[in-house]
C-alpha cells in the first residue's frame, strides 16, 4: 500500500482542474546519441490523454530542442557557445514539436507549440497575449506544449531552464497543479546518491531557505536545472497558490504512478489559484483609472457577474489592457477593482453598449466583458467573488 502522503497526493491531483507538466531532457532524450526516447513519450502521452477524459486541462512544458539538435548537428554539448545553442534549438525543436504532434495525435489530441522568452512574461501586453493564446487553446480541448524560444534567447533575456518556465506558465494560467518530472523522487535531507541516510520528504508546507540548502545542481549533461531551480519553481507557483509536485519521471506512464502512490515531494500553497489573484488585484496594485457604473451593474457584480459595457456610466483615468481600476457606483463609492479587458480608450468607445456592438464599434471582440468576474474583487462589505 502506498504511503499515507502519496495517497493524499493522488487527491492533490485528482482534485486539479488546470495541471502543468515539465518534462526534462535527461527523461526522454539518449544522453549518448542525443536520440528521443518515442515509447516513453508515447507512455507519456496515454497519461495526458487519461487526464483530458478526466476533465482536467493539461499543459506541458518540455526542455528537450537543444539536446537533440546538439546531436543532428555533432555538437559537443558540454562546451556550446551561446549562438550554437540557438541553432540547436531551431533544429531540434521541429523533431520535437512534431513528435509531440504524432503521440498526441495518436491519443485524437491536438498538439500546439508555443515558444516563450521571459520578455513574454515581464512585458504586459506581450504577457496577455501569451496567456489569452493559451487559455485559448486550452478552451478548445488543445494541448499546448511550451519551450523556451532558445533559437532567439540570450543570457540576458532566457528563464535560464524550463523548472521555471513551467512555474511562470502556472501562475500565468492559474494553474491548480504543477508537475515537475524529474530524475529524482522528491526532495531529500541531503543528496541521495552521496548519501545513504538521506530521508525522502513527502510533503512541504512552509518552504524555508534550509531546503535550498540540501539541494544539489544539475543531474545530468543534458539538463541545466537541478533541485535548487525545482525548489525556484516552486516558490513561484506556491505564491500563484498553485500546488506543486517533484517526482520521478525515470518510469513509464509517470503520472499513472503518481496516482498509484508513487513517491513524491508536494508542496503545498496557502491558499487557491483565484485567491491569490484575488489578493494580488485587491492589495499589490495600485489602480490606474476608474469605472462608475449604473444601479443595474452594481447589482449584477453584487450577485457575482462581470461588468459587462452597458453599465458603465463614465471612464477616469489612461490605463491599458490588463491594468487595474477600480469600479465605483454612481455616488462614488468604491465597490471593487479589476483588470480590464479593454485599454481606457477603448472603454470609452463601447461604454453604455451592448456587448454585441463591441465588434462593430472596434472592429474586433476580446471578450464581451469590460471585467471579467475571475479578475474583479468587490471591496464593498468585503464580498469577493
Amino acid at each position: 500500500m502506498a504511503p499515507k502522503s502519496q495517497v493524499g497526493g493522488a487527491k492533490h491531483l485528482l482534485d486539479a482542474r488546470r495541471v502543468v507538466i515539465k518534462i526534462g531532457s535527461s527523461l526522454f532524450v539518449d544522453q549518448s546519441s542525443g536520440t528521443l526516447d518515442r515509447a516513453w513519450l508515447a507512455a507519456l502521452c496515454s497519461d495526458v490523454s487519461a487526464m483530458r477524459k478526466a476533465g482536467q486541462e493539461v499543459v506541458i512544458v518540455s526542455s528537450g530542442s537543444i539536446a537533440l539538435g546538439t546531436g543532428q548537428l555533432g555538437l559537443a554539448s558540454d562546451r556550446m557557445r551561446l549562438e550554437e545553442s540557438q541553432a540547436s534549438a531551431a533544429v531540434g525543436q521541429i523533431q520535437l514539436a512534431h513528435a509531440y504532434q504524432e503521440e498526441l495525435g495518436l491519443k485524437d489530441l491536438t498538439a500546439a507549440q508555443v515558444l516563450l522568452t521571459l520578455d513574454d512574461s515581464e512585458s504586459r501586453r506581450r504577457y496577455l497575449n501569451a496567456e489569452g493564446t493559451l487559455l485559448t487553446l486550452l478552451s478548445r480541448g488543445a494541448i499546448p506544449v511550451v519551450n523556451e524560444n532558445d533559437t532567439v534567447a540570450t543570457e540576458e533575456i532566457r528563464y535560464g531552464d524550463n523548472d521555471r518556465l513551467a512555474a511562470h506558465v502556472a501562475q500565468m494560467l492559474s494553474a491548480d497543479c504543477l508537475i515537475i518530472l524529474s530524475d529524482v523522487d522528491g526532495l531529500y535531507t541531503s543528496d541521495p546518491k552521496a548519501d545513504q541516510q538521506a530521508r525522502h520528504i513527502p510533503e512541504i508546507t512552509d518552504l524555508k531557505h534550509d531546503y535550498w540548502d540540501m539541494a544539489g545542481g544539475p543531474g545530468s549533461a543534458q539538463g541545466t536545472g537541478g533541485m535548487r531551480t525545482k525548489l525556484d519553481a516552486a516558490r513561484i507557483a506556491l505564491g500563484a497558490g498553485c500546488r506543486v509536485v517533484i517526482t520521478s519521471g525515470r518510469v513509464k506512464k509517470p503520472i499513472r504512478e503518481l496516482l498509484d502512490g508513487g513517491r513524491a515531494t508536494w508542496f503545498m500553497p496557502t491558499s487557491t489559484p483565484k485567491a491569490a489573484r484575488k489578493q494580488w488585484i485587491a492589495g499589490t496594485l495600485k489602480p490606474k483609472g476608474a469605472l462608475t457604473v449604473d444601479d443595474g451593474a452594481q447589482r449584477a457584480l453584487l450577485s457575482g457577474k462581470s461588468l459587462l459595457p452597458a453599465g458603465v456610466l463614465a471612464v477616469e483615468g489612461d490605463f491599458g489592457r490588463g491594468e487595474v481600476v477600480q469600479i465605483l457606483g454612481h455616488d462614488g463609492t468604491e465597490l471593487g477593482r479589476g483588470l480590464t479587458t479593454y485599454t481606457s480608450s477603448e472603454t470609452r468607445s463601447i461604454a453604455g453598449y451592448q456587448s454585441g456592438a463591441i465588434n462593430g464599434i472596434l472592429g474586433y471582440c476580446r471578450r464581451d466583458e469590460i471585467i471579467h468576474r475571475n479578475d474583479l474583487v468587490l471591496t464593498q462589505n468585503k464580498i469577493g467573488l
